[in-house]
């Protein structure tokens, strides 16, 4: 008898190419196949709640399969601890109803991303935050973080990828999707995400923004944080990310934070 297994993830992503599977890369999604199917026998690809960048690191990603395996869960969890690497942890494996699925069932997920603004950056911490030294008025960049609350289009803050359409990060398009040569591409995507929080907060030697929505396109948090440092040098005033925002023009907002700072904190279903 099949069961839709739900997994909640944690990892370091500084050593995988990303979470989704590459041919001759180490992605996240490609080892936990790859495990998977050691332990169970079965060719399965864990469909993860969104896609993460090279670099980028999880608390709790969610990963959905379908599997004839009858291990017991909590010892499915142990094996497949056993067997992967130390930078990947299975924090739970759950049975779901069956029509669960780790991207299409998501409502809200949470991000974090994290500034050191000390003159140095820890060794034990380099590869888990951005760091940025320099003056900041980190008021004005806390204000303007308050600008993105609500449904907007978010074209200013998307990457801009020449050869495919619309690409969500998180994968929460509609389901109807046509295939180029190395991507799929929703048909009928949309820019338009829904901002629940979008705050900082001072914790020490870093400044730490939070932000939730209903979807995230791809290198959308780190445009964010890229523009709002911006603001904070005085090129822009918290109110110019609404006119950033009304542009519809990546052009017209700030730099792409490094990946390293960004964490996928919650997945909410």
């Amino acid at each position: 008898m099949s069961r839709n297994l739900k997994l909640t993830i944690a990892y370091d992503g500084s050593e995988f190419h990303g979470w989704q599977i590459q041919p001759d890369l180490p992605t996240v999604q490609g080892i936990l196949s790859d495990v998977i199917g050691r332990v169970t026998g079965e060719k399965v690809l864990p469909q993860g709640s969104g896609r993460t960048d090279t670099g980028v690191h999880a608390m709790a990603q969610v990963a959905s399969f379908v599997s004839e395996t009858t291990i017991p869960l909590v010892n499915f969890r142990k094996v497949l601890n056993d067997r992967l690497p130390a930078a990947i942890r299975v924090l739970s494996v759950e049975e779901m109803p069956a029509d669960f699925h780790a991207r299409h069932s998501a409502i809200a997920k949470t991000y974090e991303y994290r500034v050191h603004r000390g003159d140095l950056v820890p060794p034990w911490l380099s590869r888990y935050v951005a760091h940025h030294p320099w003056p900041l008025e980190e008021q004005a960049v806390f204000a303007a973080a308050s600008q993105v609350i609500g449904e907007h289009d978010f074209t200013s803050f998307a990457a801009v990828d020449p050869d495919r359409a619309v690409r969500s990060e998180e994968d929460d398009s509609p389901e109807e999707f046509s295939t180029s040569q190395t991507y799929v591409v929703p048909r009928h995507a949309t820019n338009v995400r829904t901002i629940f929080e979008s705050a900082w907060r001072h914790e020490g030697d870093e400044i730490t923004y939070t932000v939730t929505g209903n979807g995230f396109l791809h290198h959308m948090v780190r445009n964010l944080v890229g523009t709002f440092l911006l603001v904070g040098k005085g090129t822009w005033t918290p109110d110019d990310v609404r006119r950033i925002l009304e542009a519809k023009d990546r052009s017209a907002a700030g730099p792409t934070a490094p990946a390293s700072g960004l964490w996928l904190m919650k997945v909410k279903y």
